[in-house]
């Protein structure tokens, strides 16, 4: 018998709860032996719940059970979450979590600890809700040197960019209708501002740098500018607009680590995916791409991706799974120094200083004219194109960056 504690028993602990419960036989057959959920830690009761007589409220219960080998922290936060987790480690407990902001705050001191104390920390739920992306980057590509991966990691934000691409409507309308189906919080600010998608990019770059990727150096940028117009312009071009996470390893050892609206060909691979579906796209310098897709949140998907840690830990009693990420920073590269194309709307009446500062560019005018036009811009550095622009003033409206 294996005996699991749950902390936290919202949307996420509670779908932990029903995939172990409901799928009982399989993840039997697949741990090697008998899980059970003996606790659940809440700050709240439950009367009526199938499982109110596990619930507690004290974490020093589940502290202290020698019973207890395998504990799931579906919290959020990184309050208690990160006293918790410490502690359960420090007593050679493994710790399977969807916690994106505590492992990408915590996630190297985390994993030396699991090394020290011959136990797990894993975090599969954390990235891609049920994509199995953490696994398969420590598994099935470690003969892989891991050179980029460029995902989409929001269904919120990428639900929003489906709804303004393919029905025209304008970025408000679309966050309200992503509100009240449940894909969006009253406060969207995390998702729309791309605060989750780089938490998300500083677990997998520091995965593929092997060394830890601050989330606060990652350049990131949100999709609030982005308009109906913009993607008028996209679709004459035949391209989308999607908010892309990019970690690539450069040639001197650095990573170039960013979050933000990027417009991509139609054909690209990551163009198809829609609403609220996510997907990474990993290069490999043996393998070249592959792609993982799937749905990166929900409560079972997510739930069932802490499950397949709970497995997985429980496969490994006292042995650590190793897992390559290291205290030691990894060195990111300024955006500024990177050369790609860029897409800018301006005012119509400065068409040709625009097209005079962005010599060799290319305008486009919308059939019914307007205020305003498009132009896309020849290959130059950021840093270039950012002087350029200041230059222009408030003749420029929008800008999005080209894949």
């Amino acid at each position: 018998m294996i005996n699991i504690a749950v902390l936290g028993y919202g949307v996420v602990g509670s779908g932990v709860v029903e995939v172990i419960g409901r799928n009982h036989e399989e993840v039997m057959k697949k741990a090697g032996d008998e899980v059970r959920v003996k606790y659940i830690l809440d700050l709240r009761d439950f009367p009526g719940d199938p499982y109110e007589d596990r619930v507690i409220h004290d974490f020093d219960t589940i502290l202290n059970d020698p019973e207890i080998s395998i504990v799931c922290e579906v919290m959020g936060g990184i309050g208690a979450a990160y006293q918790f987790t410490r502690q359960l480690l420090e007593a050679g407990k493994s710790v399977c979590t969807s916690n994106k902001e505590l492992v990408a705050k915590h996630g190297a001191e985390f994993l030396e600890l699991a090394v020290a104390r011959h136990c797990n920390y894993m975090f599969e739920a954390s990235v891609g809700g049920g994509i199995p992306i953490i696994r398969s980057v420590n598994t099935a590509l470690t003969a892989e040197k891991i050179e980029a991966v460029t995902a989409i990691l929001n269904g919120t934000t990428n639900y929003i960019l489906t709804k303004m691409g393919s029905e025209g409507t304008e970025y408000d309308e679309a966050l309200k209708q992503a509100q009240e189906l449940g894909y969006a919080e009253r406060n969207p600010e995390a998702d729309v501002e791309g605060h989750d998608a780089c938490r998300k990019l500083a677990i997998l770059s520091s995965l593929i740098t092997g060394r830890n990727v601050d989330a606060g150096e990652i350049y990131t940028e949100g999709i609030t500018g982005i308009t109906g117009a913009d993607f008028e312009y996209a679709r004459l071009e035949g391209m989308v607009i999607k908010q892309l996470a990019i970690g690539k390893m450069q040639e001197d050892g650095s990573v170039l680590a960013m979050v933000a609206p990027f417009m991509l060909s139609a054909g690209y691979p990551l163009a198809a995916v829609n609403d609220v579906f996510n997907a990474v796209l990993v290069t490999g310098n043996m393998l070249g791409d592959v792609i993982f897709y799937g749905r990166g949140a929900g409560k079972l998907p997510t739930a069932s991706a802490v499950v397949a840690d709970v497995i997985d830990c429980a496969k490994h009693q006292g042995r650590n799974v190793i897992c390559i990420w290291d205290r030691e920073a990894a060195k990111v590269a300024e955006v500024a120094d990177t050369k790609r194309r860029f897409f800018l709307r301006a005012k119509a009446g400065a068409r040709r200083a625009v097209e005079e500062t962005f010599a060799g560019g290319k305008s486009v005018v919308l059939q019914d004219g307007g205020e305003a036009f498009g132009f896309f811009t020849a290959q130059m550095r950021e840093k270039e194109f950012n002087e350029k622009c200041a230059l222009l003033g408030d003749a420029v409206l929008s800008r999005i960056r080209l894949l």
